[in-house]
């Protein structure tokens, strides 16, 4: 007889798997890689509690491919202030990877305290602006609102490397002590830390820590996808219905970015992932 259960841990071929409140290190079956199925974190399965396999992966609501997770609910994008400096095309491309598979994306900024007033003014302006096309945006100096917003979710954790992912985690439970290790002053980039896939279980919500990366290839997208991925351009309404908002003439968002109501920065990127693919 199978149990279902989730998987919470990956960790090279061993498959950690949480079966009515206790936990079992098993093996995939051979046929997955047959059948081209690849057990994520994240994922429901049934497994063989006796011979310790899992025999089916169920079907998923979602799932990314980096971070390799399945069934999430909100995607934390972790986004530095400074140290690393604020990367908004990074920022923007994981939105839309993230919009594209139907997950909730959620922007905490972290290390405000190494701005300057300047710098924070302009943050608030993004903010303002982010929240205004409906993406939540915290940071991480008000974990106890963040917390409340994540409440019986499945979480992921993505962004820039050196952004402060595992100190973030660790500010959700203390006992967590997630290994964090320091900028390179010299790259300007952080250190990959975290080295196994795995599914935190905390109070009241699950959340993925995950290796951090900087780059993201978005070629398994099509045009229109992305297009609709920015949703600020959903009720503007062009002169041509498959209009691309780039070189056709009577393009209403183009006229959006010039009169300041399209971050700029966001239309730009968006050229930007369209030349990309």
């Amino acid at each position: 007889m199978l149990s279902k259960g989730l998987i919470v841990k990956i960790n090279s071929d061993i498959f950690t798997v949480k079966v009515n409140n206790k936990y079992l290190d098993c093996k995939s079956r051979g046929k997955f890689r047959n059948e081209k199925i690849k057990p994520l974190v994240g994922d429901q399965v049934e497994v063989d509690e006796q011979l310790t396999t899992i025999e089916k992966v169920l079907e998923r609501e979602n799932f990314l491919l980096r971070p390799p997770v399945a069934n999430i609910n909100i995607a934390l994008i972790v986004t530095s202030i400074k140290k690393p400096d604020i990367n908004l095309t990074l920022l923007d491309k994981l939105i839309s990877i993230i919009t594209i598979n139907k997950i909730e994306p959620v922007i905490v900024f972290t290390k405000l305290d190494l701005a300057n007033k300047k710098e924070l003014k302009e943050i608030k302006e993004l903010q303002k602006y982010y929240e205004s096309i409906g993406i939540r945006v915290f940071n991480n100096q008000k974990i106890r609102k963040l917390k409340r917003y994540l409440k019986k979710k499945i979480v992921t954790v993505c962004g820039q490397t050196g952004a402060g992912k595992s100190s973030l985690i660790n500010k959700f439970d203390k006992h967590l002590n997630l290994d964090v290790d320091e900028i390179s002053e010299a790259l300007g980039r952080g250190k990959h830390t975290t080295r196994i896939v795995q599914l935190l279980e905390l109070n009241n919500f699950y959340i993925v820590d995950t290796p951090g990366f900087s780059q993201i290839d978005i070629n398994n997208y099509s045009k229109e996808e992305i297009k609709n991925s920015f949703k600020e351009f959903s009720n503007i309404k062009c002169k041509y219905n498959d209009c691309e908002h780039n070189n056709e003439k009577g393009c209403l968002v183009k006229e959006y970015v010039n009169n300041n109501k399209i971050l700029k920065s966001r239309y730009d990127n968006y050229l930007k992932f369209i030349k990309e693919l």
